[in-house]
């Protein structure tokens, strides 16, 4: 599959237009989803494990390990405070909207000097 840097990009009449590789990335709440253009047809791209979606998940391990999707949801009943979900969700928002809403996650969630919300990663930040 070639790269972004594959793109060719050409300012048509109407607006840009777009020639070579084309992806789309659904980054949903709970699963999230890439496709790309094959054949003039979009095509949902499976991940490592062979699925066509991959859980919104991530996580820190103790040595610092990044984990992404399934792995790090499997991983979530040993290491609650340093996988990240539902994070869509809080996106843009203020803490005192979601106060309630971040009792029902394990990972941390502080208010920033603006009173927005900021995720805290007990390992990253130890």
């Amino acid at each position: 599959m070639p790269f972004f840097s594959d793109i060719k990009w050409d300012l048509g009449r109407y607006g840009p237009a777009v020639s070579g590789a084309i992806l789309g990335i659904d980054p949903g709440t709970t699963n999230s989803a890439v496709a790309a253009m094959e054949g003039g047809k979009p095509t949902i791209v499976t991940n490592a494990e062979g699925q066509r979606t991959t859980p919104s998940v991530g996580a820190y391990t103790a040595n610092r390990d990044r984990l992404v999707g399934q792995i790090a949801k499997r991983q979530a009943v040993v290491n609650p405070e340093n996988t990240f979900f539902s994070v869509k969700r809080f996106i843009g928002r203020k803490m005192s909207e979601v106060d309630e809403e971040s009792k029902q996650v394990s990972h941390k969630m502080v208010r920033d000097e603006n009173g927005n919300v900021k995720l805290e990663c007990v390992l990253v930040a130890a």
